[in-house]
Parts: structure tokens; sequence; C-alpha cells
């Protein structure tokens, strides 16, 4: 099979008849052999029954139903597991994304050799409220993932090798950082296409504001801590309880030099505990000491851990 569309939907029953028959023109158009993969995050609306008559009508059509609403992580990750296409396409089913990019898209996959391309919306028709978090959004990601030729890493629409997304796990509310996960699995050939973004044509965006926008950086935050410590955690808490252990224990040697110094100039009425600085240094080598063994420990569990040796194998003779 050349390429499996893998759609997440929340409640377009308006946008499914329309974009599965654009998805299916352009695949007959170019003679492709092809799969359309609906993931039903939780709809309320009639987007499962819309999905089950096309695929009474459709052998090409699968669906994959939640009982509740998820994410499009989860709803992206049971897609993946699905698809069988030598290269998967994901896209929104509001009708924003545009399946006439999808021939270029598999061609720069297949042709061109790159594991991932990502879509960049250049020209959006969004609200300010979702453009300007995006952007900034963006600037951190490229910052932060090392992927300096992304412009939009949230872009819906992607084209990937089969591989990378059978050896990525996405979860959580990763699916804005796909291109880091695949960099971090060895998939370093990541493109980008300008993309034709279209006006909401039903319905209204499932955007959820300045709290989505705060978790995304979270989450930023979380898979930069993985991938740099996640498998070596001594790494981190080690050095800096370390750091901190030395710094309370030269302070406590300063305090107990200036007391020996004060004994021999008579004034042994002072008491350490007097000094505020004595409990700063007791303070600083407790917390080494704590973020020393918080390494330790870590380190205990990713040695123990039954994936500490699951390796991705490109190829074996």
């Amino acid at each position: 099979m050349d390429i499996s569309v893998v759609i997440p939907l929340f409640n377009e029953e308006e946008s499914i008849p329309e974009l599965y028959s654009w998805i299916e023109r352009v695949m007959n158009a170019h003679g492709f052999t092809y799969e359309v993969i609906f993931v039903n995050d939780g709809s309320t609306d009639r987007s499962w029954l819309l999905i089950e008559d096309l695929q009474e009508k459709h052998s090409c059509v699968k669906g994959i139903k939640f009982r509740r609403n998820y994410g499009k992580s989860p709803a992206l990750y049971c897609g993946f597991k699905k698809a069988e296409g030598d290269v998967v396409i994901t896209m929104d089913a509001d009708l924003q994304d545009s399946p006439d990019e999808i021939p270029e898209l598999y061609r720069m996959i297949v042709t061109d050799g790159f594991d991932l391309v990502s879509g960049y919306k250049q020209k959006r028709y969004d609200p300010l409220s979702k453009t300007l978090p995006t952007k900034l959004f963006n600037a951190t990601a490229r910052k932060v993932s090392g992927i300096k030729n992304l412009h939009d890493f949230n872009c819906g629409l992607k084209a990937y090798r089969k591989e990378v997304v059978k050896s990525i796990e996405v979860y959580g509310e990763m699916h804005r950082y796909i291109p880091y996960l695949a960099k971090n699995a060895g998939f370093d050939k990541i493109g980008e296409k300008v993309v034709h973004h279209q006006a909401r044509k039903y319905g209204k965006t499932k955007f959820g504001g300045l709290n989505r926008f705060f978790n995304g950086y979270l989450d930023l935050i979380s898979l930069w801590f993985l991938s740099k410590f996640g498998v070596k955690p001594m790494h981190i808490f080690g050095f800096l309880g370390s750091i901190m252990f030395i710094l309370g224990f030269i302070a406590a040697g300063v305090i107990g030099v200036n007391k020996l110094y004060d004994m021999y100039c008579g004034n042994s009425y002072r008491l350490i505990t007097d000094s505020p600085y004595f409990y700063i240094a007791l303070t600083t080598m407790i917390l080494g000491t704590q973020l020393f063994l918080t390494g330790f420990l870590g380190e205990l569990i990713s040695r123990n851990s039954p994936e500490r040796n699951n390796y991705l194998i490109e190829k074996e003779i």
C-alpha cells in the first residue's frame, strides 16, 4: 500500500463526507493505493455514524472509535499502529488542510528521501489569539529541539516514512513534538513544505486557549529533559547534588574557621548557630545529598527497566 491517511477528529460531522470525497479524488487521479483511517476521539455528534456509512461503501476506509475524548496524541498513536502504507499522512478533519498536498508530500518522502515532512502554513486564516502564541511556541521549539528548518511544529498536515510512526510513541499531548520525537529516535532527515491553509468551513476551532499554550511549554521542557537525562538521571541530579554539597561543605568550613578565630581572639561567647550562614550551609548540604540520592535512585530504576536495552535496529543481514 502506498499511503495511509490518518485523521483524528472530534465533532466534525459536517466535514467528514466532503473530506473523504476530496481525498478519494486526489488518490484516484494519481493512481495511489491507499487507506483512510478515521480516529473518532469521543465525538458526541454523528461523526461515527458517518464513518460507518463510508466504511460500508468504501473498503479503503477504516475507523477507530474511542469510548471518550482522550486527545489528539492518543488518536494519532492508535492510527499509527493501524497504518499499513509505506507513507503515512496525517491531517485534521476540519478541511483546513488540503488533500491536494498529498502527492507532493508523498514524493518528498519516497523520492527525496525525507523521513518526515512537516507542513508550514505560511499564510494562516486563524484568529490572532491562536497565531501569536503559535509563533512564540514554534520559536521556542526550534531553539530547544535543534530542528532549525521547521517553522510550524504543530501543523496537522505531515508525512512520515512508515518506519518513523512505528518507532515513536506519541502520548499525552506530545503530538506537537513528533518531529522532535523522530529526531531523538534517529530519524533526522526532516523537511518542510509550504502548504495551503484554508479558513474553517464548518463549526469552530477546538483550540484550547491559553491553558493549551502553557501546557505546550511544559510538555516541551519534559521532552527535552527526558531526551537529555531520561536514560542517565545521575548525570543531572548527581552533578547538581555534588555541587550543592560541596558549596555547603565549604561554607560550613568557613564558618568553623571563623569560630576558631573568634575563640583565639577571646570572643568565644558567640555560638556558630547564631550565624544565619550556618543554617544556609546546612540546608545546602542536605539538599545536595537529597539531589544526589534522587539521581542514584533514578539510575537504579533506569538500569532495571525492562526497556533499558530496547534499541531500534534499522537493518539486519
